[in-house]
């Protein structure tokens, strides 16, 4: 069954963390996810926080905005379309754009796989 935006947002990433702390540490951010499609939702990845990095809906002052369909995010994550690929096709866009908290940012992804 293929994976879902909910499935890595509130499972995957969370458990991946609590694995390893210092992927939140060390990206010390919070992302606002505006994830579009069927599958799609509102997410925050808040990694400034102890524990409880995701929940749904919207952040007041993110760092970053990322704005990605259901179908690309999941490609993403899953490793069959390369995030920097995504980002100069048009395909994820990020506001404002920030390489040094993206590049961190990928790693939190990665780690979501599972």
């Amino acid at each position: 069954m293929e994976i879902t935006p909910q499935e890595v947002f509130e499972k995957r990433i969370p458990e991946a963390i609590g694995k390893n702390p210092a992927l939140a540490k060390d990206v010390n951010a919070v992302f606002q996810f505006d994830v579009a499609g069927p599958a799609g939702g509102k997410w925050v990845l808040d990694l400034t926080k102890a524990e409880k990095w995701v929940s749904v809906g919207e952040a007041p002052t993110p760092a970053m905005t990322i704005s990605v369909t259901d179908e690309n995010f999941i490609a993403i994550v899953t490793g069959k379309l390369n995030g920097q690929m995504a980002f100069m096709s048009g395909k994820i866009k990020f506001k404002p754009m920030n390489i040094a908290l993206a590049t961190k940012l990928s790693k939190v992804l990665a780690a979501g796989r599972g």
